[in-house]
């Protein structure tokens, strides 16, 4: 055959033929490793040639950051030319001008960066100018990792003072609390696991979801609608695992159960031939695949997945988005013939689905499901969690070959130039395993039925305001959810200095008129709101007192004390009721709940006593009985209760938190999080998570069920104690200022000033709407919401 080109630029032949022959010599040389060597001279030679336009600057003032080669990628094509960062703008400038002359993205648009794998090598960034979209605005490949990481870093720079940096942990609490959905969880642990649009071998990956492909009616309410997401694809057919299983046993090491990866350049274009069939012929040398082996029904596929020999593939996001042109030959392509005599053209559906539309709407609903958000952090940890290499890989039979594992083999050790190309080729057209995220078990989602709404926000126990307003069982979540949401407006009502050292504990009568404080300077005081009097101050001893609260009823106080003890008061005798000395060290914080007293101690233990009825006479002195004792290493510096009272966290010395099971009195978790001290801890209404913060100025948020931390922010200061709700935290810094922080965004949303030394204890009441905080600085300050 013979073809005719016509060039735009007349002057431009001669250059145009020289190349070709160039890239003709190469391409008839015998060996791949040579052929791909001359091609690379070829190419930087004329990069070295040639350097970024400075006259495509948006602007004259723009100041030139650096300059280097890289390659624009996308599927299967990568396209060299000249990045260019200034301050203000990124710019790629292709040495072909395709798709245009130069790519130009605003650094004020960007949302997010990804450092990415490209061929096994740490070259590749990507960047996304918006938070949820599938594809990204530019995937850019350096030839040295460190402009990579210099044009990273510059950028990243630039984001810190305008987009807070997301990692996978940050993601996880916006899904557990329901925050994304879990279309937009999986998207976001694909990008930081270096899957991309724009890398057919790196493809994101999604799960098959449903199951049942022949009802009339898909049933969501039905959990035999569903895959098992415990289980890779592979093992999802007991007959089929078995004979594996087999194989495996007799295998040489290393050992793999699979040989065919759930993702890779030829499955992902499988999916997408209607609509890339361009890339197809690129991968399969002009030719489509046999019409049979198409993609021509979505059970028959599903039906191969769970039958074949050798297909485990998982799904794309296409399967779960709003596009329905990869079911449909919109292109009229001629796709083959199949055995039976019909042409291959759109993509045949399940009976349930009356339309492609129909089908993503459908298949979108199931991923969405409940179901499917109490189970998917099983599928999680198979694709990016703790089953996907190891022991826990075996035990959940989710063995790949070795050479689709990051690290599994090392390139730079290959020194035959053909062998490198040629083991290249094999890996990314084989497939290649996500980057780990997590080493753990992933934390479940809290999906709506598992929501336990009783919980007071407070440390205490519940309180209301005073007797005019409304009663707990009148509010509703939305009115807690109002005031949290309003937290940022709280202002200053009143304050009063009432003690000579600091304010360690607050507590308030049911009706809101007394407060009750503990303070360093060895007193129990006795407030009136009302008369703004202070009417008692009572000392048990001269050592400080740690805290303090009062038993239902309103009858009695407890003040834990420096001097080993535990004071009860009887506020109508005024009177010292009662002691136990349950220590050898000082005690550093109590808990009441339902008869019992939660202390913990300096003494390096938390100890569980059967206690005190609310309605005890001052006649009538109580024999406390030790229930549990729960050691720890070092010193306990705070506990805290969930609301059914059935766990409790507590806090070290160290820097450790502790998560223990009260009905067992056994840990169930222990999570080093900070450096020095751990100021103050708390469980969230839901009991869910735990909240701790340090003198390291961290705020680190726990997964009650799997121990795992799932999201740390720091400031710039300790912060010594607070409250929140799941979402919102207000602390109490040690300059005295309250701070406002969304643990989702991941930013501190509002600074109050406060106190003039550090806040150290904070008490909120049953409807969110008062809150008062005790200081370094002697001081009470009486808070209201105002919105």
């Amino acid at each position: 055959m013979e073809y005719v080109f016509e060039l735009d630029v007349s002057g431009k032949v001669e250059d145009v033929v020289e190349t070709l022959l160039q890239l003709h010599r190469a391409s008839c040389l015998d060996k791949l490793g040579d052929q791909t060597a001359m091609i690379t001279a070829i190419l930087q030679s004329r990069l070295a040639r040639t350097s970024f336009d400075k006259n495509r600057f948006q602007s004259v003032s723009e100041k030139l950051h650096m300059e280097c080669k890289a390659e624009m990628v996308t599927p299967l094509v990568t396209n060299p030319g000249h990045v260019c960062i200034t301050d203000t703008n990124l710019y790629f400038q292709p040495l072909n001008g395709y798709p245009k002359p130069v790519v130009q993205i605003t650094l004020q648009d960007v949302r997010r960066i990804y450092k990415r794998r490209h061929g096994l090598m740490p070259l590749g960034l990507e960047v996304f100018c918006t938070e949820d979209d599938l594809c990204s605005d530019i995937y850019l490949k350096f030839y040295e990792p460190q402009d990579r990481d210099d044009l990273y870093f510059y950028i990243a720079t630039y984001l810190e003072h305008h987009v807070a940096e997301r990692t996978a942990e940050s993601y996880m609490l916006q899904w557990q609390r329901g925050h994304l959905s879990n279309y937009q969880y999986l998207l976001h642990l694909n990008n930081l696991a270096d899957r991309s649009c724009n890398d057919l071998s790196q493809y994101p990956v999604f799960p098959w979801i449903i199951s049942d492909y022949c009802s009339a009616e898909l049933d969501l309410s039905n959990p035999g609608t569903f895959r098992d997401l415990s289980r890779p694809v592979g093992a999802l057919n007991k007959e089929r695992l078995e004979r594996l299983l087999a194989r495996y046993q007799e295998m040489p090491e290393p050992k793999f159960m699979y040989g065919s990866h759930y993702s890779s350049p030829g499955y992902v274009l499988f999916y997408l031939v209607r609509i890339a069939p361009e890339y197809m012929l690129c991968l399969q040398n002009g030719r489509f695949d046999n019409a049979d082996r198409m993609f021509n029904s979505i059970g028959e596929t599903w039906k191969n997945c769970l039958d074949g020999a050798t297909d485990f593939k998982e799904l794309i996001p296409e399967f779960y988005g709003d596009d329905v042109s990869f079911l449909v030959n919109n292109l009229k392509l001629d796709l083959g013939k199949r055995q039976g005599g019909q042409m291959v053209d759109d993509v045949e559906l399940p009976p349930w689905a009356r339309s492609p539309e129909d089908f993503l709407q459908k298949s979108k609903d199931a991923l969405e499901s409940n179901y499917v958000s109490e189970h998917l952090h099983e599928w999680i940890d198979l694709i990016f969690g703790y089953k996907q290499k190891g022991s826990d890989a075996v035990g959940a039979h989710n063995v790949f070959h070795p050479l689709t594992y990051e690290g599994g083999v090392d390139l730079n050790s290959i020194e035959d130039p053909d062998e490198k190309v040629a083991m290249l080729t094999q890996i990314l057209e084989f497939g290649q395993t996500p980057k780990q995220l997590f080493v753990t078990p992933h934390p479940r989602r809290i999906t709506p039925k598992f929501k336990n709404f009783s919980q007071t926000y407070s440390h205490n126990a519940p309180m209301a305001d005073s007797p005019g307003e409304e009663s707990f069982e009148d509010l509703t979540e939305e009115s807690k959810t109002l005031a949290w949401n309003n937290i940022a407006k709280l202002q200053l009502h009143d304050q009063h200095k009432i003690h000579k050292e600091a304010v360690t504990g607050i507590a308030v009568s049911c009706n809101g008129s007394s407060v009750f404080t503990t303070s360093q300077d060895s007193t129990l005081k006795m407030f009136s709101k009302e008369s703004k009097m202070l009417q008692r101050s009572i000392s048990f001893s001269n050592m400080a007192l740690s805290s303090c609260l009062l038993l239902p009823g309103d009858a009695t106080v407890i003040s834990s004390s420096w001097d080993n003890n535990v004071y009860f008061y009887s506020i109508a005798f005024a009177r010292r009721q009662d002691t136990l000395m349950g220590h050898d060290d000082a005690v550093s914080k109590i808990c009441w709940h339902d008869n019992r007293l939660y202390s913990a101690s300096w003494d390096s233990t938390v100890k569980v006593w059967s206690g005190v009825p609310a309605e005890m006479t001052c006649t009538r002195r109580q024999r406390f009985d030790m229930l549990a004792e729960l050691e720890h290493d070092v010193s306990v510096d705070t506990i805290s209760l969930n609301a059914a009272s059935t766990l409790l966290v507590s806090g070290t010395k160290e820097g450790t938190v502790n998560i223990w099971d009260l009905t067992t009195a056994t840990m169930l978790h222990q999570i080093p999080c900070h450096s020095g001290t751990v100021c103050d801890t708390a469980f969230s209404p839901d009991s869910r998570h735990v909240l701790s913060t340090g003198e390291d100025g961290c705020l680190n948020v726990i997964d009650v069920q799997t121990g795992m931390l799932i999201s740390s922010m720091t400031s710039d200061e300790p912060q010594r104690c607070f409250i929140w709700d799941g979402n919102s935290v207000l602390s109490g810094s040690q300059s005295g200022e309250l701070l406002v922080w969304d643990l989702l965004g991941g930013k501190i949303s509002e600074r109050i000033q406060g106190h003039t030394g550090a806040v150290t204890c904070i008490w909120m009441n049953e409807q969110c709407s008062s809150i008062i905080t005790g200081g370094e600085d002697r001081q009470i300050m009486f808070w209201k919401l105002q919105y």
